[in-house]
């Protein structure tokens, strides 16, 4: 009781950091440069996963150079974009993607279906925006397991993550039951083997609806994390916080939080740091049995670091 009390106590100390000005910001976030990738590539293969929204929603899959999926299959991974729940493209996971199918993965990044601001005073009382996102993202990754045998990958070894926003709905279009599409086939799961969570937005403001809260669906058995952060970074990183600690406290020792000093929001958007994140999650994979060999990406220019958090 007294570690639920203190996990509690953390939860409302992480929201009463939002200062005026990060409310601010968090309403405009839409529109800012920091959800926005500074490296980017061209497309990958696009697949219309679904149609929600009166729109095609897409996904973008990258694969190994002369993949023949009839030969063997592999680890996938799907990646959703950032943008506050509200807008954001598949561009910002086209680089990463583009990696991790250099090093042997099946990758994608997916888009979602965000409600405009405009339309969220049409919403029921207490059901929050965020809704529409997590659904749209459970059927990404069902149509990555239902196409498996399509795209070479093992449906058992899927890995799922994001940005921002897009690291909140990652979490929890894979662990809350609920909120699923009824097109969907309830006999594929949304299940996976482990998350890249590049500053997700976790924290105690989903708290008036308990769907989108990714820290009440948070459990004992959640599959290995690695998260990013800034240090500058206010609120998410103490709402981040808050989730290490629940799973502290449950016995789950399998989340692991790099920091990089100075940084903000979306850092991980930008050189070097793009390349600095995506090689810890490399190595982050390799030590999960997800990749074999040594990551392939240059060490950064000027020696920047990320600092492992030691809990």
């Amino acid at each position: 009781m007294k570690v639920l009390n203190s996990i509690r106590c953390a939860l409302v100390i992480a929201a009463a950091t939002i200062s005026s000005t990060a409310i601010a910001e968090k309403k405009d976030a839409h529109n800012a440069p920091d959800d926005t990738a500074q490296v980017s590539v061209e497309p990958g293969k696009k697949f219309v996963y679904k149609q929600s929204g009166g729109a095609p929603q897409e996904l973008e899959v990258y694969f190994p150079a002369g993949w023949n999926p009839a030969k063997s299959k592999v680890p996938g991974i799907i990646l959703f974009h950032g943008g506050h729940w509200t807008g954001g493209d598949l561009d910002q996971f086209r680089y990463a993607c583009k990696y991790f199918a250099s090093r042997g993965l099946v990758a994608a990044t997916a888009n979602y279906r965000m409600i405009p601001l405009e339309d969220r005073g049409a919403l029921p009382a207490g059901e929050s925006c965020k809704r529409a996102c997590i659904i749209d993202a459970k059927s990404a990754i069902r149509w990555m397991k239902q196409h498996a045998a399509e795209l070479g990958i093992d449906p058992q070894r899927l890995i799922t993550g994001g940005g921002s926003a897009g690291g909140h709905i990652s979490v929890l279009a894979t662990t809350n039951p609920n909120l699923n599409d009824p097109g969907d086939s309830m006999e594929i799961d949304t299940r996976v083997v482990a998350y890249l969570l590049f500053n997700p937005a976790l924290h105690g403001d989903d708290n008036p609806d308990s769907e989108a809260d990714a820290i009440q669906h948070i459990k004992a058995n959640l599959p290995p994390a690695i998260l990013f952060f800034g240090d500058q970074d206010i609120p998410w990183n103490p709402g981040a916080t808050v989730v290490l600690q629940k799973l502290t406290a449950m016995g789950n020792t399998g989340a692991e939080r790099w920091i990089a000093e100075g940084q903000k929001h979306g850092f991980f958007n930008k050189p070097p740091w793009q390349d600095v994140t995506l090689a810890q999650a490399d190595r982050f994979l390799v030590k999960h049995g997800f990749l074999t060999g040594p990551c392939t990406l240059p060490p950064p220019p000027n020696g920047e670091t990320l600092k492992k958090e030691i809990r």
